[in-house]
């Protein structure tokens, strides 16, 4: 009869310890409005979307460095990538001139921070990068976007985290 009882208390224990040991990660959400009158996307369709995946991903692993209970909410508004588009040199993709000019990295975002369905922080941003390619950059060269999320790493660090950095 005990044993009978254990079994049935098991699962129950189990998924209490579970969610115990499991780390409480923050939720990010990604919205991107008037993407057609971005200032620089790829041209072609699959690059573009490719891009917003690529920043939707990035902002949900640094929303992981929020506490416990926070969500970041994010409205991109423009976007203009590192370096520019060379349409003369590539048939199939984009290719992508770096000549550390006028030609950073800048996207413009709205942003809040909410813990229980309230704003803990909000704000607006025009995240950019003018000596892109002069920096020390974590991200390896065939890392996609690696200016632009270093751009935002910073712009995380900073100003949504601030001191707790």
């Amino acid at each position: 009869m005990k044993r009978s009882k254990f079994r049935t208390l098991l699962p129950v224990v189990s998924c209490a310890l579970i969610a115990a040991a499991s780390p409480a990660w923050a939720g990010a959400s990604v919205k991107f409005t008037g993407a057609d009158h971005f200032t620089d996307l790829p041209f072609a369709s699959w690059d573009r979307t490719e891009v917003m995946q690529q920043l939707e991903a990035h902002f949900a692993k640094l929303a992981k460095s929020l506490p416990a209970g926070q969500d970041l909410k994010v409205e991109v508004t423009d976007i203009d990538l590192a370096g520019t588009i060379d349409p003369t040199r590539s048939p199939g993709r984009d290719l992508r001139i770096l000549r550390g000019m006028a030609d950073w990295p800048r996207i413009n975002l709205k942003y809040t921070v909410e813990a229980g369905g309230k704003a803990v922080k909000s704000g607006e941003a025009t995240v950019s990068d003018m000596n892109y390619l002069r920096n020390h950059n974590r991200y390896p060269n065939n890392e996609p976007l690696r200016y632009e999320k270093r751009m935002l790493d910073r712009w995380f660090s900073s100003d949504v985290l601030g001191a707790r950095a």
